[in-house]
């Protein structure tokens, strides 16, 4: 809960402009503190990035909450009822609505539990002049994300979105952090950039440049492991995008049945196992990009949702009777041959189409083997870093041995190869030999731990507790494996 400090104690965080009358009407000029400024990022990084809905059947509160707003957010909408901010919610997205509570008609609160009921994902601030606790906590649980007290000073609201704001960014980001941790994304993101000098790599860069800054939806073709997802990033970091998320979503790791409720979110509910309502993707990558990675899995009453998404910019929940409008590019990915799958009515010709506006094809790295020195020396420095190991040397023999390997598995195979050498300290005979024979036995897991353990005592110069704090284990789990080794 919000209340209004003391007009005797300035809040020294904030810009105060004027007061707000329980009424409605504005208060008298507060003193500013000498030598003290106010800039638009006093209220927290995302405000000037922020759209917001002002719901208020006043026309003095409502003109109060736009001039305090409006200079310093993308862009601010009112509406004088509830009535009036469901028809703008219906035709665009909003990052938080400020909600008078007391209004004709519906209440704040019973419109907001309507809202929450039909899917609206988004951050509410409820203001009111009525400070009982029953108002309150009533205002919580219908899911409001602060409260705030008539009468009030302007820097008390903005303070209150800015926190709203920053909330909302950390879960977003959490989330996404959540979920690359524990699906399919790797714990080392890849570089946004395309190592190599091959004419491909070139082409696929320049493409890169010139269709960045544009939302045009583009489609990334390749054998697994030729850099779909970087190529991806690429696109996301050097568009206007760049500074919101990156959603990676591996489609063919989805279940068919849950699919939906992943991309689209879910009310409480909705299926059997909804024990809450739950944001989807779209919802994480609102502003941002999502990247569809094996797009051609799609089961085909998803590939039918998907394609009403990208012609209608907006997302209907699962169990929710209301469509909700997004701001998302879309870059989608395939190791398949759609078009050969549209031909065999795997795959909704339509959507193919859609997707294939800009397309950018990554050739597999056994056709360019120029490409596999510089892509050989950037994983060397990395993973020597990340492992906290000495590089190996990358000779000419070596360079043209993994240059004549065949690569089965493209860039991904070549920095796994990195790491494995890494760790056994040597490189695997069946790629320095220049042949693509079938892979020896592996080794234990056992003797590639203890391989990987002294390697980085050794670079640790025998100290245990950095040893220790390289490999992520506690120092007495590395002395009771130092003593089984007699080391």
């Amino acid at each position: 809960m919000t209340n209004a400090p003391s007009r005797s104690t300035p809040d020294p965080a904030s810009a105060p402009s004027e007061t707000v009358a329980a009424d409605g009407g504005p208060g008298r000029e507060p003193e500013r503190e000498p030598g003290h400024s106010f800039g638009p990022q006093s209220f927290g990084p995302w405000m000037a990035e922020a759209t917001v809905l002002v719901v208020d059947d006043e026309p003095g509160m409502r003109n109060f909450l736009v001039r305090a707003l409006a200079p310093r957010c993308k862009r601010v909408a009112e509406a004088e009822d509830t009535a009036a901010a469901s028809r703008m919610l219906d035709g665009s997205h909003f990052d938080l609505i400020v909600l008078d509570n007391i209004m004709a008609g519906r209440s704040g609160i019973e419109w907001l539990q309507h809202l929450r009921n039909t899917g609206f994902f988004g951050e509410v601030i409820l203001i009111t002049a009525f400070a009982d606790l029953e108002t309150a906590i009533r205002a919580l649980r219908a899911g409001a994300s602060d409260f705030v007290l008539k009468p009030f000073r302007s820097n008390q609201i903005l303070n209150a979105v800015g926190r709203a704001l920053d909330r909302a960014r950390l879960q977003r980001e959490n989330f996404i952090l959540k979920r690359q941790l524990t699906g399919h994304a790797s714990l080392r993101q890849e570089p946004g950039t395309l190592v190599g000098n091959s004419a491909g790599i070139r082409q696929a860069r320049a493409i890169i440049d010139r269709v960045a800054p544009l939302p045009t939806t583009v489609l990334i073709t390749g054998e697994s492991g030729t850099g779909k997802e970087v190529t991806a990033r690429a696109l996301h970091t050097r568009s206007p995008r760049a500074d919101k998320p990156f959603v990676p979503v591996n489609c063919a790791a989805i279940p068919p049945e849950i699919i939906e409720s992943e991309l689209f979110g879910h009310l409480k509910g909705a299926f059997t196992g909804a024990a809450s309502s739950r944001e989807g993707l779209f919802f994480y990558a609102q502003g941002g990009t999502l990247f569809l990675d094996e797009v051609g899995e799609l089961p085909p009453a998803m590939q039918s949702k998907l394609l009403r998404v990208i012609e209608d910019k907006r997302v209907r929940p699962v169990g929710s009777e209301r469509e909700a409008a997004v701001d998302v590019r879309l870059i989608a990915a395939t190791n398949a041959d759609l078009a050969a799958a549209v031909a065999a009515g795997r795959f909704r010709q339509d959507l193919y189409y859609r997707l294939n506006v800009m397309s950018i094809h990554l050739s597999p790295l056994r056709e360019r083997a120029e490409d596999v020195e510089p892509l050989a020396r950037m994983f060397m420095a990395d993973i020597s870093a990340q492992l906290g190991v000495a590089p190996l040397d990358l000779s000419p023999g070596v360079l043209a041995d993994l240059q004549a390997y065949d690569w089965p598995g493209n860039a991904r195979e070549l920095r796994n190869v990195i790491e494995r050498s890494l760790i056994l300290g040597t490189f695997p005979s069946d790629v320095v030999t220049g042949r693509a024979d079938p892979p020896t036995a592996p080794d234990s897991l056992e003797a590639v731990e203890k391989s990987h353990i002294l390697a980085v005592l050794e670079a640790a110069g025998g100290n245990r507790a950095e040893a220790a704090r390289r490999l992520g284990v506690s120092r007495k789990t590395l002395d009771r494996k130092c003593a089984a080794w007699n080391v």
